[in-house]
């Protein structure tokens, strides 16, 4: 998925087409592996609110790349472009991987793509798509649903949840979280989390979780249960479930959980420790119960996902290709 190409006519929204440009058009300095082509592709020149885009190729260069991401689409109330949504149809049918960010996901859905498959877009833009295009199962809840060669995301921030789980997908977690270190952002927000919680990042310095958090994150080779969290905030299991769901849309258990698969990842991708020794260093206590979670969680088990990764390194440190951005 080396060649990724951002689709863009007159009437896209800026945030989204910049947090793709950002992350799949340049590498972090402390990234080995080959990076993205990435590939601006339009009508030249596309105005761009108060920006002025020239692509350097046609809509039709979007049949020639792996990845299409579709941008947000700022007047959900109109039709996009129908050479758009035929260009965006054409690479589809071709083999291309489709992401749309944001209400890219309205492109994607006059295009036929989402057509019997579950998707999501802004919260604030669910109930249109859902009446527009009734064959499209919207989930309004998600911040992103990967369908495979479809991909969609809410608005915003949740975009940028999107393109890390790409990297994540294609560069493995060490990658992402690199990725993301260079932006600033939390490494990994599961996509099956709320869109919409009532405080998304505990920024009070008197936030229960604020101090919580990274003090869990630096024991996760311990045993640690919901109960030694509540003990830790000094608060109730019920309290701090009320704090968890609030500022992040999830449960403690959940929370806790994919920590410590997010570090199996990264230790199974950087080192050459036994599934044992992985299981211990991120408090699953067993490789049978690492295993378990793992497969359940990411669909595949440990020793699968390291030959993977492994593979595919070996094989980019065998081919550099030069950063292309067009």
């Amino acid at each position: 998925m080396r060649s990724v190409a951002l689709a863009v006519t007159d009437g896209m929204l800026h945030f989204e087409l910049s947090i793709a440009h950002e992350v799949f058009g340049s590498a972090p300095a402390a990234v080995t592996v080959p990076w993205y082509d990435l590939t601006v592709c339009g009508p030249a020149p596309v105005p761009f609110g108060p920006f002025r885009l020239e692509p350097r190729h046609g809509l039709a260069h979007l049949q020639e790349v792996d990845t299409v991401i579709v941008p947000g689409w700022a007047d959900t109330d109109m039709d996009p472009p129908a050479d758009l949504v035929e260009a965006v149809r054409a690479a589809h049918d071709a083999g291309a991987r489709i992401v749309s960010l944001c209400t890219g996901a309205f492109v994607l859905a006059a295009a036929g793509i989402l057509d019997g498959k579950r998707a999501t877009t802004h919260w604030a833009h669910t109930d249109a798509l859902a009446a527009r295009y009734p064959d499209v199962e919207v989930d309004p809840d998600v911040l992103y649903v990967d369908n495979g060669r479809v991909l969609t995301s809410a608005g915003k921030a949740a975009a940028l949840d999107l393109c890390l789980h790409i990297v994540r997908l294609d560069h493995g977690s060490s990658t992402a979280n690199t990725t993301a270190r260079r932006l600033v952002v939390p490494p990994h927000r599961s996509g099956g989390q709320a869109q919409f919680v009532t405080a998304p990042v505990p920024d009070q310095d008197d936030h229960p979780l604020t101090a919580l958090l990274p003090w869990t994150i630096e024991r996760l080779d311990q045993p640690l249960t919901v109960e030694d969290l509540a003990r830790q905030a000094r608060m109730s299991s019920r309290h701090l479930g009320r704090h968890f769901r609030a500022a992040t849309g999830t449960t403690p258990l959940q929370w806790l959980l994919a920590q410590r698969i997010r570090h199996a990842q990264e230790l199974l991708e950087t080192t050459d420790d036994s599934i044992d020794a992985i299981a211990t260093a991120t408090g699953m206590g067993t490789a049978t119960t690492l295993r378990r979670h793992f497969n359940r969680t990411l669909g595949v088990p440990p020793d699968t996902y390291r030959r993977t990764f492994r593979t595919r390194n070996h094989q980019e440190e065998g081919v550099r290709r030069p950063l292309r951005v067009v």
